[in-house]
């Protein structure tokens, strides 16, 4: 009942709901228009073991096996693929990119998981980015890339780790050529769009009511007037009978 209500009062006052509901599509478009398109890329890397295996032989003069690096993986290379994974998302390392907080470019590094804090399934190092520019976009993977062989290297040569074990990032997936998010466009037209139609739905409730309301005073006028012209009528037939006593 109160939607036909509301289509009734809708179609009723169609000269203010009609150029309210025009207004609001003009504003959303105009929104949509002016927010900035996002560009995305990305890229993938894997941590892999060197040829020679992760350890050296116990005996002087032999050597390991060598192996093939994309067969020989362990859960070592999923534990430091989650901790490059956490030192390239920390604030001074995204400082030292030349990222700023609330900026035009930001970047995600997560190694396959949709849970932050838990660990992933694989040895993967994926890399997201969104900035204002293509160029930025690919940039800022690029950057993080690199960032990231230095940060494994790093944490190999902390831990005293014989150079000739240490793990190396390989990439997958070069840094994608960038594309343009419409999500954000989208949402901030969609928004500005409900806004603009509950705005519009309000005034035309509100002039509604003022129009009823004045239509009320109206009519409550027009009955009483009556009454107050045979008072006035009383009161000169009064006046004249005094003023004939004096006169």
């Amino acid at each position: 009942m109160d939607f036909w209500l509301t289509v009734l009062v809708l179609f009723r006052r169609w000269y203010v709901s009609v150029p309210a509901f025009l207004l609001a599509v003009g504003v959303a478009v105009g929104v949509y228009s002016t927010v900035p398109t996002l560009w995305t890329s990305n890229a993938a890397m894997v941590l892999t073991t060197p040829r020679t295996g992760a350890s050296l032989p116990v005996h002087p003069g032999t050597t390991n096996a060598p192996v093939n690096p994309l067969l020989n993986f362990d859960r070592g290379l999923t534990m430091t693929a989650s901790i490059l994974t956490a030192r390239l998302t920390t604030a001074d390392t995204a400082a030292e990119l030349g990222i700023v907080p609330n900026g035009p470019v930001t970047y995600k590094v997560h190694n396959g998981s949709t849970n932050a804090e838990a660990l992933a399934s694989g040895p993967f190092v994926f890399i997201e980015s969104e900035a204002s520019s293509p160029d930025a976009a690919r940039d800022i993977v690029r950057k993080v890339a690199a960032r990231a062989k230095v940060e494994l290297l790093k944490g190999q040569q902390a831990v005293n780790a014989p150079p000739a074990t240490f793990m190396t990032l390989t990439q997958v997936v070069a840094p994608a050529p960038p594309e343009p998010e419409p999500g954000r466009k989208l949402r901030a037209a969609v928004v500005a769009l409900a806004l603009g139609l509950m705005t519009s739905l309000f005034a035309t409730y509100a002039f509604d009511s003022f129009a009823d309301a004045r239509r009320r005073r109206r009519q409550t006028a027009t009955a009483f007037r009556p009454s107050v012209q045979v008072d006035q009528r009383v009161l000169v037939a009064a006046d004249a009978h005094v003023n004939g006593k004096h006169t």
